[in-house]
């Protein structure tokens, strides 16, 4: 069987006068080069993102599910602190290679679609210097790893098409099974294949054994994700039914929708991943023997147009769709390359990619940690650049919900600290900390050690299930707990210590309590402590 990615037709005419250090493949590496290190340079800009903080303790509990999430992010979390330790710059490692990866599968699609070197590079830029997929690989969560696994099966699909090996769709599923360890959006993308095969001549494909059973290789490599989900009364079903009925994430209308898209891919590569949508669907392919086969990868149209139908449609978030655009990005370079062929003049190639790049960097802090918390602030301010939001947070001074969300964390644990010492050492022993979210119970976790802090306890997501341990809940510290709630649990309580950074989200400025009780204890009311939202 061939390689599942060996997609490169031979280099077209202009490919093939470049030497090997400056041909398209060339210049896609670089790029993918460049992408790596600037991920790698920014990786300690900033501190800790809350998600991070919850993936390392979801590693130090290995399981097939948890509650948001499938396992694959939690043994990447757990395979990275055994290899590296706990610095940012081993946990985001593998987020930057994603988007190195990413760049030169891009770059790599482009060629297979016939594209010259120019094509391939502007492919590769825009996949560089789109704002979303730099907070992608920035951070270590699931959404990392979407682009690089939604781009592959693309790129297995555009081989099925050139070469009619329909034994790839047995890569193709396995892809798609791992996504689907991953994160569930992958679903999406598949029902937007499925939608692409019925639309297009690639619809015989059906009539024959292979597409059904790479369909059973990725639901067998997802099967004890599945059988986690029915053993524990499928709690990911439970969370979403929560959170919409909460109204937490930002509703968009289609209109709004598109928009979210062209100013989070960066405004100035909307040409390209809009004229690739366009190629995929009405454009004539490059190839010589193919001259004239128009539309010919239509199936990738649809299965982007179908996706973004579903998540409009079902009120997703505006970053569920990003994983696709590296595919439009590769097709746009090619649709973009032909169109400047037709216009003519040598000038009209480098002055766009120039533009691109030089005003993609204007952008860039926006996502991107170059800039300190504080000269951000003021640049957003000068540039008035509108930042959309996808969640209703109180975010703070930074107004940006990633950044917002990687400062407070270490004074948190610290502050909790010196409350936690100043009891007396009976007392300490018996005292559980319960984290009001799973960013306060993370925080505790990953930086408490440090300050001789016993391992947090919490309601919130997958920490219910890990339970409130050895702990009776006679003394506990409490974190982000509403004035009311600890009135009514606590027999005796009062205020040890306060959270407060002014960059931090709002919501993460609290009181914290101690609280004395013996009415009750944790194993008797723990049911009612979990809050999935």
């Amino acid at each position: 069987m061939p390689a599942p990615l060996d997609i490169a037709p031979p280099s077209g005419p202009r490919d093939r006068r470049s030497g090997r250090w400056t041909s398209g493949p060339a210049w896609v590496f670089y790029i993918a080069a460049v992408a790596l290190a600037a991920q790698l340079a920014t990786a300690t800009r900033y501190g800790i993102f809350r998600d991070e903080l919850y993936y390392i303790d979801c590693g130090k509990h290995l399981a097939w599910g948890y509650v948001d999430q499938p396992p694959l992010i939690a043994l990447i979390a757990w395979l990275e602190r055994q290899a590296a330790g706990d610095s940012l710059l081993a946990l985001r490692f593998l987020p930057a290679l994603a988007g190195a990866v990413t760049v030169w599968l891009a770059g790599r699609m482009a060629r297979a679609f016939g594209g010259c070197r120019y094509a391939q590079i502007l492919a590769a830029l825009a996949v560089l210097l789109s704002l979303g997929y730099l907070a992608f690989f920035h951070l270590l969560t699931m959404n990392a790893f979407e682009p690089p696994i939604w781009t592959a099966c693309a790129a297995i699909l555009l081989r099925i098409v050139q070469t009619g090996n329909q034994k790839l769709w047995l890569w193709f599923g396995l892809l798609a099974g791992i996504g689907l360890e991953n994160k569930y959006g992958i679903l999406f993308f598949g029902l937007g294949v499925f939608a692409g095969l019925v639309l297009t001549r690639e619809r015989k494909a059906l009539a024959r054994p292979w597409v059904w059973l790479g369909g059973a290789v990725s639901l067998l490599v997802w099967l004890p994700n599945l059988a986690w989900n029915f053993a524990h009364h499928w709690p990911f079903l439970e969370l979403m039914r929560n959170v919409r009925a909460s109204g937490r994430d930002v509703a968009m209308n289609p209109v709004a929708f598109v928009i979210a898209q062209t100013l989070f891919m960066n405004p100035l590569t909307a040409a390209i991943w809009m004229g690739g949508l366009a190629w995929l669907f009405f454009g004539r392919e490059s190839r010589p023997r193919r001259q004239g086969a128009r539309g010919r990868y239509r199936i990738l149209g649809w299965t982007f147009l179908v996706t973004m139908i579903a998540f409009i449609a079902l009120k997703g978030k505006a970053y569920y769709l990003w994983p696709g655009f590296a595919m439009l990005f590769a097709a746009g370079g090619v649709a973009i390359d032909k169109l400047f062929s037709r216009l003519g003049g040598r000038w009209v190639r480098p002055a766009y990619a120039a533009l691109l790049v030089l005003g993609g960097l204007v952008f860039v802090p926006i996502t991107l940690p170059v800039l300190s918390a504080d000269a951000f602030v003021e640049y957003v301010h000068a540039l008035h650049i509108p930042i959309p939001q996808v969640e209703h947070q109180p975010l703070g001074p930074l107004n940006q919900q990633i950044y917002a969300d990687m400062f407070g964390w270490e004074e948190m644990a610290k502050e909790t600290a010196h409350a936690y010492n100043s009891l007396p050492p009976d007392v300490r022993a018996k005292t559980a900390i319960t984290g009001g979210n799973y960013g306060d119970a993370g925080a505790i976790d990953f930086y408490g050690p440090k300050y001789g802090l016993p391992a947090a306890i919490s309601g919130h997501q997958n920490y219910w299930f890990w339970g409130p341990r050895n702990y009776a809940g006679e003394s506990m510290l409490m974190l982000n707990e509403s004035r009311a709630r600890v009135e009514e649990l606590c027999d005796q309580w009062k205020v040890v210590g306060k959270v407060e950074n002014r960059l931090s989200r709002q919501d993460e400025h609290f009181e914290i309590y101690w609280c004395q009780q013996h009415r009750w204890t944790l194993q008797q009311i723990w049911p009612t402590a979990k809050h999935w939202n």
